[in-house]
């Protein structure tokens, strides 16, 4: 299996950003749209599984293949535009400035609501035969977690959003890491494995995702859950929006960047008169890991061609 040594996998990263920023609005829409819709109904997929079986644990180890799907079709969600699109801005591509990479989250975020709320639809149709029965046991599972996740936030008061916010944060490192490792192999195989363990990871702890929420909670309305439109908003999507900026940027996005796309070289101490430290040339050059990150400012006025990331 083809392995993508970490500098390299910077200069796709950001790369990867800059392409997304000049698309089109209608293909950044769709492509939004349909991550979203696929991302979702591997959600639905995935709590019919734990309801179903009672093994919460399978229904997380099932749910990351869509995520596989979508970032194998090149679609995308906003947790994975939030990581890449500011390393292109910071290495200063050509067409990606701040005003892009807004404009780009802006629709990535209706696209993949779209597609969120367009499933909460069909499944709550599906659940309750056209809405001519209660929900079944599926149903009410997911107006339990709508329940649970916005009211039950809201119980703690500033305790609760605080928590609720770091789930935002420990959600989109694990999710932008399955993001950035699509893209550190060239082998589907080695792909799909390396980007289902952090996803299947991040379901399991329950930690808070903004896409897979524009469908649990519009859902859980839907079928009757005892919580209202403002209370998901403001006790769940909108602080969960940023903790999922926060966490992709801050734990994925800039280190890697910061290490492997502008790597600086250890001072030494010269040994005798004349002597130098080691530059940061010389610490690529003897460093095979790091060499392609040269690359990286050589290549920066290059406009990026597409990769294959969602």
């Amino acid at each position: 299996m083809s392995y993508i040594k970490p500098a390299e996998l910077v200069t796709r990263m950001v790369d990867a950003g800059a392409y997304k920023m000049q698309l089109s609005v209608r293909d950044t829409l769709i492509r939004a749209f349909m991550g979203a819709a696929l991302l979702t109904i591997a959600a639905a997929f995935a709590v019919t599984v734990s309801t179903n079986t009672g093994q919460p644990l399978l229904g997380a180890v099932l749910f990351p293949v869509g995520f596989v799907i979508l970032y194998l079709f090149g679609f995308d969600l906003l947790t994975g535009v939030f990581t890449l699109g500011p390393l292109a801005v910071l290495a200063k591509r050509p067409g990606a400035t701040v005003g892009a990479m807004f404009r780009n989250w802006g629709l990535v975020f209706l696209g993949n609501f779209g597609g969120a709320f367009m499933v909460a639809i069909l499944m709550a149709i599906y659940f309750t035969y056209g809405f001519s029965t209660e929900p079944s046991a599926v149903g009410l599972a997911i107006s339990e977690i709508g329940h649970g996740r916005t009211v039950g936030y809201a119980d703690h008061g500033a305790a609760g959003m605080l928590t609720l916010f770091i789930r935002g944060v420990l959600c989109n490192w694990m999710v932008s890491t399955g993001v950035v490792l699509s893209m550190v192999s060239d082998n589907v195989v080695a792909k799909i494995l390396a980007m289902w363990l952090p996803v299947m990871l991040f379901f399991y702890m329950g930690f808070e995702h903004s896409i897979v929420n524009m469908f649990l909670f519009p859902s859980g309305l839907l079928l009757g859950a005892d919580f209202t439109i403002m209370d998901y908003l403001i006790w769940n999507e909108i602080p969960t929006v940023f903790g999922n900026l926060v966490g992709g940027l801050l734990f994925v996005g800039l280190p890697l960047y910061i290490t492997h796309g502008r790597p600086t070289a250890r001072r030494v101490r010269a040994h005798k008169r004349g002597d130098t430290a080691v530059s940061t040339s010389d610490a690529d050059r003897l460093d095979p890991v790091a060499q392609p990150a040269a690359a990286t400012t050589r290549e920066a006025e290059r406009t990026p061609e597409p990769v294959s990331v969602g």
